[in-house]
C-alpha cells in the first residue's frame, strides 16, 4: 500500500535521493513540524519525499531496522518504506512502524505532542490504543535534551548549521 500511495502523491513533490541528502532531509522535517530530531532514527535511507500540498511524507530506506529506545526501554521497527501525513506537532496516518509490546509487534499509526505541553509525545495504534514518553526519550544522539527542533513560539533555531524559523 505505501508504494501505491507514494506515487499519488510524488505529483508536486519534493524528492531527494541519496544517504546523506536524505538523512539531513528527514531531520529537517521533524525540526520542521516540530517533532523530536531522533524520532526517525532510519539507517541507508534513499529516498525521502514531502507532498507539501497534501502534508504527505515517505521516507524508503535499503533495508528494514530494529531501533531500541533506551531511555523508554521500547523496540520499534522501520519497515523499508515509512509513510505518514504531518502537520504541526502530528504524524498521522503513518505506515510502516511497528513497535513491541510485550511480545507483540502492534502497528504504530498516530504520534503527536500537545501544542501546550510539549514534554511528551503519545503514540497511538489504528484502534486507538496509545501511550505516552517524555519527548527526551527519543533525543537525536546529538541533542541530548531531546527538545523538537523549534518551539511553538516560533524562535530561531539552527538546523544543520542553518538557522530556521
Amino acid at each position: 500500500m505505501g508504494s501505491q500511495a507514494i506515487e499519488a502523491h510524488r505529483q508536486g513533490a519534493e524528492v531527494y535521493h541519496g544517504a546523506a541528502l536524505c538523512a539531513e532531509k528527514s531531520v529537517e522535517l521533524l525540526a520542521e513540524t516540530h517533532m523530536p530530531l531522533g524520532l526517525l532514527p532510519l539507517g541507508e535511507l534513499e529516498e525521502v519525499g514531502y507532498n507539501r500540498d497534501t502534508g504527505f511524507v515517505w521516507l524508503r530506506q535499503r533495508k528494514p531496522i530494529t531501533h531500541t529506545f533506551k531511555q523508554i526501554g521500547r523496540q520499534v521497527s522501520y519497515a523499508t518504506e515509512v509513510t505518514a501525513y504531518v502537520e504541526d506537532g502530528r504524524m498521522k496516518r503513518m505506515t510502516g512502524v511497528k513497535t513491541k509490546e510485550l511480545l507483540i509487534w502492534v502497528t504504530v499509526s498516530d504520534m503527536f505532542h500537545d501544542k501546550d505541553d510539549q514534554s511528551n509525545i503519545t503514540f497511538k495504534t489504528p484502534a486507538g490504543l496509545g501511550r505516552t514518553y517524555p519527548v527526551e526519550a527519543f533525543a537525536k544522539e546529538d541533542d541530548p535534551e531531546g527538545k523538537p527542533a523549534a518551539a511553538a513560539n516560533g524562535k530561531k533555531v539552527a538546523v544543520n548549521g542553518k538557522a530556521r524559523k
